[in-house]
């Protein structure tokens, strides 16, 4: 049985949190040509630059070449408009033997103000893979 869906009012206490104090491990601009049609941004481009962030904090932790392997909890609490500042931050909350999970933050800025929404979440999973791409140990934390 599924849980239901937060309310509107829970979601938008939690979209007025603040953001990580650490830097974005990504921020980018949302162009027109990631938008459709109604000048929203896809949720595909925006699953990307998550992505690409899990990603390059897990090969950091690796010390080398890392694998997707799922996207677990994905949640899109706000739309992201053509023109907002996207930051993705990203803590690593788990590492296996070969893998690394990592939790994603999305902070929209819209237009020119300071106020900085959490537009989407998600955890990623990343395997520590070798160069035949097999998977292969993590090495123990520094």
């Amino acid at each position: 049985m599924s849980q239901a869906a937060p309310s509107r009012a829970a979601a938008a206490a939690e979209s007025q949190a603040e953001p990580p104090r650490t830097f974005p491990l990504v921020r980018v601009i949302a162009m027109p040509a990631d938008a459709n049609p109604n000048g929203d941004i896809f949720g595909g481009w925006l699953l990307a630059q998550m992505d690409l962030a899990g990603g390059s904090l897990a090969a950091q932790r690796a010390r080398g070449r890392c694998a997707t392997v799922a996207v677990d909890g994905m949640v899109f609490h706000e739309p992201v408009f053509v023109g907002d500042e996207v930051s993705c931050y990203a803590e690593i909350i788990k590492t296996g033997t070969t893998s690394i999970t990592v939790k994603v933050e999305s902070w929209a800025r819209r237009g020119r103000s300071e106020e900085r929404i959490e537009v989407t979440e998600g955890i990623f999973t990343c395997v520590a893979v070798d160069s035949d791409r097999k998977p292969c140990p993590v090495p123990p934390a520094p």
